[in-house]
């Protein structure tokens, strides 16, 4: 499984971002996708999910109604924008693919390399 993510990089707060994941080497229409994201210091948390057929989502609270996670399985890409960013949204984001197990655990996903988003004050 390999997983590119890209589109991270420095902001002001306030503005958007879209991340970007191109998936290979899984059956990407049926797998369930997730954006995680680690800050400094931090434990790494689930940011979002989104069930293989893009019906079903899940969103941390702490990104509620500022991010949206979508997909589109003809091009095996999953996005997720990113609106109304806050400093503390600061963190390496990286795009994962589930392998198996449950949905809500970051262990039972593939994560691919993350990418770096920079929220200045």
């Amino acid at each position: 499984v390999q997983l590119q993510a890209s589109g991270g990089g420095l902001v002001q707060a306030g503005g958007s971002l879209r991340l970007s994941c191109a998936a290979s080497g899984l059956t990407f229409s049926s797998t369930a996708m997730g954006w995680s994201r680690q800050a400094p210091g931090k434990e790494r948390e689930f940011v979002a999910r989104i069930s293989w057929s893009g019906g079903s989502t899940y969103y941390a609270d702490s990104v509620k109604g500022r991010f949206t996670i979508s997909r589109d399985n003809a091009k095996n890409t999953v996005y997720l924008q990113m609106n109304s960013l806050k400093p503390e949204d600061t963190a390496v984001y990286y795009c994962g693919a589930r392998a198996g197990g449950s949905y809500s655990s970051l262990e039972y996903y593939n994560w691919g390399q993350g990418t770096l988003v920079t929220v200045s004050s």
